[in-house]
């Protein structure tokens, strides 16, 4: 099967632009003076590209007041050259081995009070960043950009939507692979293989966890041969070109099942699922959702076998902000977009789950992903 091509564009400047703004703002409110922010998916989301972490540094600067400013070394600059910087108001520094750019940060920045560092900016540069910055109080951005990253715009939710879609013709393909006598490894490189030829950059992670796996919620692929009567969970997922991602969970029987209580814990699971779905609505809280799902698989008696939060956000990375779990209590508001995944999961037996991402709406939540929700029985 060829390769699928998808044609979401990646933000223009003028978004991009938009979401500097954004952040120079939301800078200003949260008291700090500027952000850097390292190569990854931060720098991604601002600026279109991102780049690469070495030893050298590069950071984009951006000050609550003033011109943002992308530090980079010279040898890498080539890297951003389908950055518009110009249109984007940024200007270029670059600087060669034998510089100190820790210093032309600190130059750049004046003396600051307080300024927010990437979250996952290498150590090597946050402690050389520290010396050069002086007296200023060092804090993580993370709390300023996921304000922004979390409530995805048109653009975002579009790329969402191909994502979801592009998983869900993976899922379609299960029974290619998915019979007694492969080994889940097998299984696993086949679905990584379909998961590229659907339209994927890559295939970030494959989980195939049959019989007694099933029960390891981040199990990942073994030597395990799988045998008529497994349940099988199968969690995958990837980024497209434009940077956003894709996970679905769904759960395949080999077969009838051996465990003749299958059908029955299935049910519920399918019905904690479809509830903490039904629950999601601007104004709600993120840990309510989590109980919707969660309260379900308590009073049928499964509570101690659902072992991990009911979701997590989606976007440029496959875990984001929101999360949804017990204890947050963030509103949801239109544009947020989350997996909604409970599991019941049984040690040294077998174990289930269902993933769909979800954005949420002007009034409730639309599913992304829209593969059927009941366990598949795959001839045997």
């Amino acid at each position: 099967m060829s390769r699928r091509s998808l044609h979401t564009p990646a933000p223009d400047a003028a978004a991009l632009r938009a979401r500097l703004d954004r952040a120079r703002a939301a800078a200003a409110a949260a008291s700090t003076d500027a952000l850097l922010i390292a190569p990854g998916s931060d720098l991604r989301y601002l600026l279109g590209q991102a780049g690469g972490s070495f030893e050298r540094l590069t950071t984009l600067v951006v000050p609550a007041d003033g011109t943002p400013a992308l530090v980079v070394p010279k040898l890498e600059a080539p890297g951003y050259a389908d950055v518009p910087t110009d249109d984007l108001g940024v200007e270029l520094l670059t600087w060669v081995d034998g510089d100190d750019p820790y210093k032309l940060v600190a130059d750049r920045l004046g003396k600051p009070g307080r300024v927010a560092v990437s979250d996952f900016t290498p150590a090597l540069h946050v402690l050389a960043l520290r010396a050069a910055l002086g007296d200023a109080e060092q804090t993580l951005a993370g709390p300023v950009v996921r304000e922004l990253r979390m409530r995805k715009d048109a653009a975002e939710i579009a790329s969402l939507r191909e994502a979801g879609a592009a998983i869900d013709r993976v899922h379609a393909r299960v029974h290619e692979w998915l019979r007694p006598g492969r080994t889940e490894a097998e299984v696993g490189a086949d679905i990584a293989a379909a998961i590229v030829e659907e339209g994927h950059v890559q295939a970030d992670f494959v989980i195939v966890g049959s019989g007694p796996n099933g029960a390891s919620p981040h199990h990942d692929v073994s030597e395990r041969v799988i045998e008529k009567g497994d349940v099988v969970v199968v969690d995958i997922g990837g980024p497209l070109p434009a940077g956003y991602n894709s996970d679905s969970t769904r759960t395949y029987a080999v077969g009838t099942p051996r465990d003749a209580d299958v059908a029955e814990t299935y049910a519920v699971l399918q019905r904690a699922q479809a509830a903490a779905v039904a629950a999601v609505k601007p104004g709600v809280t993120a840990e309510a959702v989590d109980a919707a799902a969660r309260d379900v698989i308590a009073e049928a008696g499964f509570g101690e076998y659902f072992i991990h939060r009911t979701g997590h956000g989606i976007g440029l990375d496959v875990h984001e902000e929101p999360y949804i779990i017990a204890g947050n209590a963030l509103p949801l508001e239109p544009g947020m977009a989350f997996s909604v995944e409970p599991g019941i999961y049984q040690p040294g037996r077998w174990g289930a789950r269902i993933e769909d991402i979800v954005i949420v709406t002007a009034d409730g939540a639309e599913s992304v992903n829209n593969q059927p929700h009941e366990l598949v029985v795959l001839d045997a």
